[in-house]
């Protein structure tokens, strides 16, 4: 990392966000850290960082827009997403918006910092066909049950589905 010296870590996990600082600062980064979109873009304005370790899921706006905003204001900024909720849709829409990479919860510094050196392959949209209606059905109803921290009741009322239904959804196997 002779050159880049800077990184911008964004993620509302502050447990996470803390751990990479201190890692990274101790292998001499000067680091800027943000819990949301909006501290994000305020250090990326005035600080312009090499690096960038986006969260793609955070309340209010999300990494992908935040990957989005960051490319326009500091094109040169390297940024690898850190997601919790990997998939392969989700990481070919990073890569399409200038990630350089996409790795999954849980990675350590190393692993974040591996990501900086070594591009994401290519990924061709024929390598991946698109996830059936069945499997994005089920990746939204897990990102929503996580969102309302395992409330079956709740989900239900934000999917607009009757909590039996959900219930039934849940008892099937994954697709």
């Amino acid at each position: 990392m002779n050159d880049e010296n800077t990184i911008l870590v964004v993620d509302d996990d502050d447990v996470l966000r803390s751990r990479l600082e201190k890692a990274f600062s101790s292998r001499g980064l000067v680091v800027y850290t943000a819990s949301d979109y909006d501290e994000a873009i305020e250090l990326a304005r005035a600080n312009s960082p090499d690096m960038a370790v986006l969260d793609l899921k955070m309340p209010g706006r999300g990494g992908m827009e935040l990957l989005r905003e960051i490319k326009q204001l500091s094109p040169s900024t390297k940024v690898v997403m850190l997601t919790g909720y990997g998939s392969i849709t989700n990481a070919v829409e990073a890569v399409k918006l200038g990630a350089l990479n996409y790795i999954t919860k849980p990675a350590d510094a190393d692993q974040v910092l591996g990501a900086f050196g070594a591009p994401a392959e290519p990924i061709e949209p024929a390598e991946f066909p698109p996830p059936s209606l069945a499997s994005a059905e089920w990746e939204h109803i897990q990102r929503v049950l996580a969102d309302c921290g395992g409330n079956i009741s709740e989900a239900a009322r934000r999917l607009d589905i009757p909590r039996r239904t959900l219930q039934r959804k849940l008892k099937k196997n994954a697709p």
